[in-house]
């Protein structure tokens, strides 16, 4: 999962990790970090960007969740983004368990 988590980071265009009805007028997001530990019976995920698109973190989570079971490889994660298509990624990670820790504004 860390392996492939290197596939997200950067600027790209994230319609394959957002929500189906979602009205934004772009689908490009940054990435800056993505963050994996396991403590005990946890993943823990950290992901830092931008700003993100409806469902972007969770879709992210189930997607590499999916590479960790081994249902997507991940050396697949380039072409998952570059098709733009919801179906290529994993699930939509359920939301128990998921908060917002910081947020930063820019000046």
């Amino acid at each position: 999962m860390i392996e492939a988590s290197k596939h997200l980071i950067g600027t790209h265009d994230f319609a394959t990790f957002m929500a189906a009805n979602s009205d934004v007028n772009s689908t490009i997001r940054t990435i800056y970090n993505i963050s994996i530990e396991k403590n005990k019976d946890l993943i823990e995920f950290n992901i830092e960007g931008n700003s993100f698109l409806r469902n972007m973190v969770r879709i992210i989570v189930g997607t590499l969740l999916y590479v960790g079971f081994g249902k997507i490889k991940k050396q697949d994660l380039p072409k998952i983004i570059l098709d733009r298509r919801r179906e290529g990624a994993g699930p939509t990670a359920p939301p128990q368990g998921l908060f917002l820790e910081k947020v930063f504004y820019n000046p």
